[in-house]
């Protein structure tokens, strides 16, 4: 069992007995939950491996971490993964090396990154029984001229770190087990387990949860969603946005208890939506839990209010109510920052963007649902690395 934060032992007996009820929701529509490995191949002091996986963004939101360690969310959540960016990572263990060493975006990086990384890799090191340091190259490709706040990138650079490294110890096979992997996922950032599975993903989650209960899982296995499209507007934030301070703070809102009483219900929605290729009713959770997600944020404090919009993104969230009014589907969706993902059919696709850009300077990316995390040969990451920089 993880940390039960101070005032949440009640909740924390409810969402647990949601979790098994969701448990049963999934394994009565045909999902297979695979076990947490009891075995593990030799570990390998020595290896390296690469991976790439892509940003996720959200539909049911998660916010707050019960267990900063272990990264544990307070309640399940679920996301996409959207293909307008990804994140290479190339992991070596190496025995000689002082310490970790970590290279972002083809810049040697230190402080809280690195130490972000360490702590990852400290999991793998010692679950495989190694003590090796690691090289870490890795960098986020973007198809913008900027990434923006709020595109889901962490969650990327964590599956493919998670990915790399697991394969890096073990060799490929290690990573075959998906639940195992987007454990390990979750530990850079928590979103990153969704990220591993890809498609639409669900993280079950609750506070106290133990490692192997805190997992992800992909819903859309029989390729239900084909035809949602993923338009992304990068947006920066104003104020330099620190997701980790609006985690820390989110849980003293006084909506976050009720938030987290809701979820159960809206989860087993997007199961039966999924199951019937229902995209606007995932649309359209992730539009409302947007704004609930920063109606949360912005409640958290009596003093300080953590406004996470910017002044941008009002015409674009007024313009989903006008297009929808003249029989066009699309629904906004944004994380913990601006930066609005949208959510419509691909036939619609050149009519949002003509209203989109019609609103002012704003870029957008068109794309879709991405896949789970995958390995990389070393050689092709290595190019990758090298040829997007």
């Amino acid at each position: 069992m993880t940390q039960v934060p101070a005032g949440f032992d009640d909740i924390a007996l409810e969402m647990r007995a949601a979790h098994e009820r969701l448990l049963q929701a999934l394994v009565g529509r045909g999902y297979v939950i695979s076990a947490y490995p009891v075995d593990k191949p030799a570990a390998r002091p020595d290896g390296q491996a690469a991976a790439l996986a892509y940003p996720i963004q959200g539909v049911l939101k998660y916010h707050g971490l019960s267990d900063w360690a272990q990264r544990i969310a307070y309640l399940p959540s679920i996301s996409v993964n959207n293909d307008a960016a990804h994140t290479v990572t190339l992991v070596s263990f190496q025995p000689g090396l002082p310490g970790d060493r970590l290279v972002l975006n083809g810049e040697a990086t230190g402080g809280r990154a690195l130490e972000r990384v360490s702590a990852a890799l400290d999991a793998v090191r010692a679950y495989a029984g190694i003590a090796s340091p690691a090289e870490v190259l890795t960098r986020n490709v973007v198809r913008a001229s900027r990434t923006g706040k709020g595109l889901g990138t962490s969650a990327s650079a964590s599956a493919a770190l998670a990915m790399a490294a697991l394969a890096a110890a073990f060799g490929a096979e290690a990573v075959a087990n998906t639940r195992f992997l987007s454990c390990m996922a979750r530990l850079l950032a928590g979103s990153g387990c969704r990220s591993a599975t890809g498609g639409l993903s669900l993280w079950l989650s609750y506070p106290g949860a133990a490692h192997a209960d805190s997992f992800a899982l992909r819903l859309d296995d029989q390729e239900q969603l084909a035809e949602l499209a993923l338009l992304t507007v990068p947006l920066d934030s104003r104020i330099g946005l620190n997701t980790e301070q609006a985690h820390r703070e989110a849980p003293h809102s006084p909506f976050f208890v009720e938030w987290m009483r809701q979820r159960e219900a809206e989860i087993i929605a997007c199961l039966d939506a999924v199951q019937a290729g229902d995209w606007r009713t995932i649309g359209q959770f992730a539009e409302l839990d947007s704004i609930r997600l920063h109606g949360v944020t912005m409640s958290a404090s009596r003093e300080n209010k953590l406004f996470a919009w910017e002044p941008e993104n009002i015409p674009l969230f007024r313009m989903c109510n006008r297009l929808r009014d003249a029989g066009v589907p699309v629904y906004f969706s944004t994380d913990t920052g601006p930066t609005t993902v949208f959510m419509t059919h691909k036939s619609h696709i050149a009519r949002v963007v003509q209203e989109i850009e019609a609103l002012g300077d704003y870029e957008v990316v068109t794309g879709g649902l991405a896949g789970p995390a995958r390995l990389l040969a070393i050689a092709e990451a290595r190019e990758r690395l090298e040829a997007e920089s």
